[in-house]
């Protein structure tokens, strides 16, 4: 039966780049995919393209290209991605003369695009799932970003790319596509489709599923972290996967790091909602199949919704935070009175805030005072932020904690301040019939 092997590059934006390199040096792969995009990653990646046509597109994208690629054409292994982000153009252009400066002539570099909507959502004027229109949002609005499927990848392939480059789309959508274009999937087989995305979701989050984000020294260990390796899927036409990653990496693959991953922000797992298909989990098997390799089996589907998840981003005030330390005898009241002291200052300021958060990190940051007891920690650090209505409130709020140092209580050292602006995301539907994505081929 033929078999297709997906290693998965990154698992976001700033991910390690040397275990993509053992992936594609030592992987025996077909394909490799970096996911490398979150909500606000693109938002603010339009803000970087507004100020520069040429920007937008993730700013390791250079770096990766150039320390896989060399490995990749030795091995015939495609890359797909969607570090493209917002400027998928710019982001294949940059690919290209990575390629040409390592002299690899005759490549396809295929750039997708289509998923940026805001012109549409002006359009459409869609509610918002958080309450309210897009229309409410006025100058705020920042982008809009459409999650698209598999078709304009398909397209990419079809047309003989060998890099893919995207915005945004699915995450499943990034493994899912190549699954469907070597075995020749329809489309409509909604039961292979839930399968696939079940592979592409387990792959997505890279290292996630081979020990990272799972280690939990004497409960849950994992080996040589500093080494993690990232997966592999071994996927057959039947869509039953093997995951498993390279000899000798750091991390491991069995059935506990699986079945976290596959529950990862999973809200509904009988309706995991794709632009390609409802994913249906509920009837997903797992089961060891040797050491570091791990089959799973029996994702389902249902027809697709219609609809397109998309991301509106938008401006949403300032954030001002200051942090200072304190240590040992006392560390706790004096760290106390330093809060007491910024709270008094900032009333008397009457600065506009919309949320503060007043918290010793060490003691009360992460659960509050309720849950934080019993014990009295050595040292903590004074942490205070608020949301404002400017900039100038913002820059206000760690200019008070940083005044610490010399009127506030004894011993206070490392202090540390920052005000910027706040960048939200809310969501939206889209009909998919309004979503018009396009491939562009560029030649080296």
């Amino acid at each position: 039966m033929k078999l297709i092997r997906i290693g998965a590059g990154a698992g976001y934006s700033g991910d390690r780049i040397e275990p993509a390199v053992e992936l594609a040096e030592k992987g025996r792969l077909h394909y490799l995919v970096f996911e490398c995009l979150a909500e606000r990653t693109i938002a603010l990646a339009q803000q970087e393209k507004h100020k520069d046509p040429n920007a937008g597109y993730d700013p390791l994208l250079e770096a990766r290209i150039e320390a896989v690629l060399p490995a990749c054409r030795n091995n015939q292994t495609r890359i797909i991605t969607n570090m493209g982000a917002a400027n998928p153009l710019a982001g294949a252009e940059a690919a290209r003369e990575v390629a040409r400066s390592l002299g690899f002539a005759g490549l396809k570099i295929a750039a997708v695009t289509g998923d940026d909507v805001l012109e549409a959502v002006r359009r459409i004027d869609l509610s918002l799932d958080e309450g309210g229109a897009v229309s409410a949002l006025g100058e705020r609005l920042i982008s809009a970003n459409a999650y698209l499927g598999v078709k304009p990848i398909l397209d990419a392939l079809i047309a003989d790319a060998d890099i893919v480059i995207t915005g945004r789309v699915a995450d499943p959508a990034l493994f899912l596509a190549p699954l469907i274009y070597e075995f020749g999937w329809a489309l409509d087989d909604w039961n292979l489709l839930g399968q696939g995305t079940v592979t592409g979701h387990l792959l997505e989050c890279a290292g996630q599923v081979t020990g990272g984000y799972f280690a939990d020294p004497g409960i849950k260990d994992v080996p040589d972290l500093a080494r993690l390796g990232f997966p592999i899927g071994e996927v057959s036409e039947d869509g039953k996967l093997i995951l498993t990653m390279v000899e000798g990496a750091g991390g491991c693959v069995n059935t506990a790091t699986v079945k976290e991953q596959l529950l990862y922000e999973i809200h509904d797992p009988t309706r995991y909602l794709q632009p390609d298909v409802i994913a249906d989990f509920s009837r997903v098997r797992i089961q060891e199949a040797g050491k570091n390799r791990v089959q799973v089996d029996g994702g389902r589907g249902s027809p697709k919704t219609g609809s397109l998840k998309t991301s509106v981003g938008y401006t949403n005030g300032y954030v001002g935070e200051g942090q200072i330390s304190y240590a040992g005898a006392g560390a706790i009241a004096r760290g106390k009175l330093a809060l007491d002291i910024v709270r008094q200052r900032l009333g008397l300021m009457r600065l506009t805030m919309r949320e503060t958060r007043f918290e010793l990190i060490g003691l009360n940051a992460l659960h509050g005072d309720r849950l934080s007891q019993g014990h009295d920690p050595y040292e903590i650090r004074v942490r205070v932020a608020a949301r404002t209505e400017t900039m100038s409130e913002a820059v206000k709020i760690g200019n008070e904690v940083e005044t610490l140092y010399t009127n506030g209580p004894a011993g206070g050292g490392g202090a540390w301040k920052s005000a910027l602006p706040v960048v939200s995301i809310a969501s939206a539907l889209i009909p998919d019939a309004v979503v018009e994505p396009s491939v562009t081929v560029l030649a080296v």
